[in-house]
């Protein structure tokens, strides 16, 4: 018996604690078990409990520790999901949400009407914790995702998380204005914490493919979504920036200028001119979709392929701190956008992107 004890030992911790169930009953206690198996079964009993309690312990404390700012968005229940659900479809290992600062904007509708919903979702299926303040959360997470649905407190909400330190993932759209993505990044760079911004539709995989050069040099690119107008954010940032952000995932930086006008359906479209004459356009629609022509071909780009692919880029830059997009592609991104309302205030004239950035204070 002993002899068995010990080569099942020898396999795991997992088969020795199944082997060895500690059980009770009201008719046996410890010392009938330590009589029923001997001192030496008993204490492999233990040990192998014990094994297997660390080992959880062990993978428990790999993961990191995320917390969650903003609680007023689909996109935290959804995430949450994805990252602490091990059964779930497209599950991402290798983090866990566990902390929350709620958050809300009481002038937006989709905000201050969900918050309450999502928070509820949150702590009681997922276990979060919810701070009083984000300074609070801070101390309790080894990175944060930033998620408020509402642009403009991302500058003040960003600031506690720089300054703890703490690798930084934001939401769509990353500031309210210009000037204040600008800063964002400014203060990051700073203090040397990385940040990275997207919307999941980057990750669509047409889009990536075309990126990572499918058909060759694109050339030419329509990329099209809905763009929701909210009158406290620039038309564009609001819901337009997935079709942005895929027109640029396939484009690349480079666009001087753009000019913006309407369909002949009464929808934006804004046509941006890149270095070597090359175009990019976005037009609202209904739905998400694009076309990109290359020097080897043409694809369809565009694509929504869920919220998995995002937060698959999202852990991995969480733990080195390695961002799939360039602070100076962000940055574009919102500028060209800008530049669209420049336009559609100066009746579609041309408006340059070097115009919008200096007079958001960008340093050359």
């Amino acid at each position: 018996m002993a002899g068995e004890v010990r080569d099942d030992w020898r396999l795991s911790s997992l088969h020795t604690a199944s082997r060895f169930p500690l059980t009770a009953s009201p008719e046996s206690g410890l010392a009938a078990d330590v009589f029923r198996e001997g001192n030496g079964g008993m204490l492999w009993r233990v040990l192998g409990i014990l094994t297997l309690a660390m080992n959880t312990m062990g993978l428990r404390a790999a993961e990191l520790r995320l917390g969650m700012i903003g609680l007023d968005t689909s996109h935290v229940t959804a995430f949450t999901e994805i990252i602490n659900n091990p059964a779930a479809k497209d599950h991402v290992p290798g983090a866990r949400v566990v902390a929350g600062f709620k958050g809300g904007s009481p002038d937006i509708e989709s905000s201050w009407s969900r918050v309450d919903g999502y928070t509820k979702t949150l702590q009681e299926k997922y276990g979060v914790k919810i701070y009083d303040t984000i300074e609070e959360l801070c101390q309790n997470v080894d990175a944060v995702l930033l998620e408020s649905v509402d642009g403009r407190p991302h500058l003040a909400q960003a600031r506690p998380v720089i300054a703890a330190g703490k690798p930084l993932y934001i939401d769509k759209p990353i500031a309210g204005t210009l000037p204040e993505v600008l800063e964002l990044f400014r203060l990051a760079e700073a203090a040397k914490v990385p940040v990275f911004s997207a919307s999941s539709l980057r990750f669509g995989s047409n889009t990536l493919a075309v990126r990572n050069g499918s058909i060759g040099v694109v050339t030419n690119a329509v990329t099209s979504s809905p763009a929701h107008l909210e009158k406290t954010h620039p038309d564009l940032f609001w819901y337009g920036v997935h079709g942005v952000e895929s027109l640029f995932t396939v484009m690349g930086t480079g666009c001087v200028s753009v000019r913006r006008g309407t369909t002949p359906q009464g929808e934006i479209e804004v046509i941006g001119t890149w270095k070597g004459g090359r175009t990019g356009t976005f037009r609202e629609g209904k739905g998400y979709s694009g076309l990109a022509q290359g020097t080897k071909g043409s694809s369809p780009v565009g694509s929504y392929d869920g919220y998995a692919p995002l937060v698959a880029a999202i852990v991995p830059f969480l733990k080195t701190g390695v961002s799939p997009v360039k602070p100076e592609e962000t940055i574009e991104i919102f500028a060209f956008m800008e530049a669209a309302d420049e336009s559609k205030r100066r009746g579609g004239a041309e408006v340059t992107l070097a115009e919008v950035l200096a007079k958001a204070g960008k340093r050359n």
